[in-house]
């Protein structure tokens, strides 16, 4: 992932070596199974740390069924 730097701001509050690199980010969740990265939600929907797909449409307005 040579060419992997982001340009826009990073909302995810993270500290970690893929800050602001989100096709590294991506790729690390995705290997990890560990949900949806942060920089997917809003500022405020980051900060509560729930990364499931269900928190993710509901921050985008999104109806979910369950």
């Amino acid at each position: 992932m040579a060419n992997c730097d982001n340009k826009l701001p990073c909302p995810c509050t993270a500290d970690c070596p893929r800050h602001g690199k989100c096709c590294a980010c991506v790729a690390h969740h995705r290997d990890h199974n560990e949900g949806v990265p942060g920089c997917f939600f809003s500022k405020e929907a980051e900060a509560t740390y729930d990364r499931s797909i269900a928190n993710l449409a509901r921050d985008h307005g999104l109806k979910v069924v369950e």
